[in-house]
């Protein structure tokens, strides 16, 4: 087991159940879903850190294990107790985005359009790879789950139109995105006809939604770390729960989630580890 499973516990520093059903904890999230009793949410819809992309400051942090199977095992660990505390028919929306080898670097200089990716430490090129390979996280994280009892149902490509340029010539500039829907039984709620699409550019004959989503990613100005665009979870969220459902994100980050599930009338749980993001999630839903 990696190192924040193991050795980083900690206990919530707040909660608030404001408005009634919706919460925000302050915590390690593998510790503290092991305080929810079994099938407490319908769904799951959450992106945790990337695997050597970003430095959130952190001590032990998920994403700086200088170890890929460290990381993949942690996100393992997790999501097996989040596939605990789902109900038998909830589902796991995942997103999650790829990254190279670093040629052994250790470090990144400071990116003036995204300070976060400035960071003093980089992972050590894993085994088996070569310098400047495409790592291949998400599917190795996929597959995990997979083995670990997951019900791996769909590879969704998150397209970003508006996707940051790259200076590279030796590739196509990167805009996608992965994001996974896995279940927890074979059977599960799906509720298809709230996502439909319309069809051939028309709004008035619907398709069944299809696997590609075109959605601009969206700056939030309180975080200078990535956040959920809110079209990109709101069809995950209308899909995999009913008006009501407690939904879970245990990488809560800056609250998309919370703010879309106000708005389609769900409940919500949002785990942070870091004091400084839960602050900005209460500010943008009007609790502070």
């Amino acid at each position: 087991m990696g190192n924040i499973v193991n050795t980083f516990i900690q206990k919530p520093l707040f909660s608030s159940p404001i408005p009634q059903g919706c919460e925000i904890i302050v915590g390690d999230a593998y510790t503290v879903l092991k305080e929810y009793p079994d099938r407490s949410f319908r769904s799951c819809v959450t992106s945790p850190p990337y695997w050597g992309l970003r430095d959130y400051g952190i001590p032990n942090q998920i994403g700086a294990e200088s170890n890929l199977a460290d990381y993949i095992q942690n996100l393992v660990a997790i999501f097996k107790e989040v596939r605990r505390v789902i109900t038998d028919d909830g589902s796991l929306w995942l997103n999650i985005g790829d990254s190279y080898t670093s040629g052994n670097r250790t470090w990144r200089d400071i990116d003036r359009k995204n300070p976060a990716r400035a960071m003093e430490y980089r992972p050590p090129t894993p085994p088996g790879l070569k310098p400047k390979d495409l790592i291949g996280v998400p599917w190795r994280v996929a597959f995990a789950l997979q083995v670990d009892g997951w019900y791996l149902r769909s590879d969704i490509i998150w397209e970003k139109p508006n996707c940051q340029p790259e200076s590279v010539k030796d590739r196509p500039t990167k805009c996608h995105e992965y994001i996974f829907l896995l279940t927890k039984s074979e059977k599960y709620y799906y509720d298809y006809k709230s996502i439909m699409e319309p069809a051939n550019g028309s709004n008035r004959k619907k398709r069944n939604r299809r696997s590609v989503w075109a959605i601009n990613t969206e700056p939030f100005l309180d975080a200078h770390f990535a956040t959920f665009p809110p079209k990109l979870i709101e069809p995950c969220i209308l899909a995999g729960t009913e008006k009501g459902d407690k939904v879970l994100d245990p990488f809560f980050g800056s609250g998309t989630l919370g703010e879309v599930c106000e708005c389609k009338n769900r409940n919500f749980v949002g785990i942070e580890l870091n004091e400084d993001y839960a602050r900005i999630a209460r500010k943008r839903l009007g609790w502070e």
